[in-house]
């Protein structure tokens, strides 16, 4: 359904050029594909890339195809006739929602702009707010709603429209344990649907998720079933994601993420991995062993 090739961003700064997506591949089919990794890894950024809605001072290249078309040589109104109807992006970002509309009208305002008629939008949005706990909200402005009230509001947008495809950046953000169940019964529901999910939240990501892509430093580093992953993780940087969650011993990864402007030559984990060899000053490819793919040349000799 969507196929994104050696996709890079990078964006101009004053200290030079921060490379924020830097040669990531993947296909997203029917299935709840989720993205995790540290702060900075270029999840956000990926996904804005998807849907086209990065700052002016942004150089992008590759291919991101969607139903045969390449979303990158698309104009501008072509891409906003995808965004509205095709592709739903939810941002993490509450100042997305217009502070001076109120929630309800906002969350039924792409339903209106579909065609669909008034009266029918307005009851579907009220049932989706109703079953995120905030149906008595339909007439309040955002600024009276909590944080994680809005959060469940840009949820309540990106679902209404029943895109072909469904990204989401952090849908947890902010929700205590029981909203954060909610949103995993919504995404449960949907079914087979395309869903691209942004997450640090591990354990809603082992709940919700068919597949996984770990990224770090703007690399997509491994990609595996759910269930393998979390069971068998085979790079050392998700190793020590799992091994810092409190149920699995709280261990942080030692050391600090690189700077984007100036990332080590060869492997970016190289630094703070504690299975380093002089072969990782060298970029190591992306291996497939039988399905699991890692970027890692400790795997290098189980491909050759």
């Amino acid at each position: 359904m969507l196929r994104v090739e050696n996709l890079v961003v990078h964006f101009k700064s004053k200290v030079g050029v921060v490379r924020a997506v830097d040669g990531v591949s993947f296909e997203l089919g029917n299935e709840k594909f989720v993205f995790v990794g540290e702060s900075g890894s270029g999840k956000t950024v990926l996904a804005m890339a998807i849907v086209r809605l990065l700052p002016n001072n942004t150089t992008v290249s590759g291919k991101i195809i969607f139903d045969g078309i390449n979303l990158l040589k698309l104009s501008e109104e072509e891409m906003r006739e995808i965004r509205n109807r095709r592709i739903a992006y939810i941002p993490q970002s509450q100042a997305s929602l217009n502070p001076l509309m109120k929630v309800g009208y906002q969350c039924a305002e792409p339903l209106l702009e579909q065609g669909m008629e008034k009266g029918r939008a307005v009851r579907k949005i009220s049932e989706l707010l109703e079953f995120f706990g905030i149906g008595s909200r339909f007439k309040d402005y955002p600024h009276k709603l909590s944080g994680g009230m809005r959060q469940r509001a840009l949820l309540v947008i990106g679902l209404s429209r029943e895109p072909e495809i469904i990204i989401a950046d952090e849908p947890t953000k902010g929700l205590d344990a029981i909203k954060r169940e909610q949103v995993v019964e919504a995404f449960q529901k949907l079914g087979q649907r395309a869903l691209m999910v942004i997450t640090h939240d591990l354990p809603f990501a082992e709940r919700i998720a068919d597949r996984i892509a770990v990224m770090y430093c703007g690399k997509i580093v491994e990609i595996s079933a759910a269930k393998e992953f979390f069971e068998c993780p085979l790079h050392p940087y998700s190793t020590g994601l799992l091994e810092s969650l409190p149920e699995r011993g709280l261990k942080p990864i030692r050391g600090f993420q690189p700077s984007m402007v100036s990332l080590p030559e060869g492997c970016r984990f190289r630094e703070r991995c504690d299975f380093a060899s002089a072969n990782c000053a060298r970029e190591p490819p992306l291996l497939n062993l039988d399905g699991h793919w890692v970027r890692c040349w400790l795997y290098a000799d189980e491909v050759c």
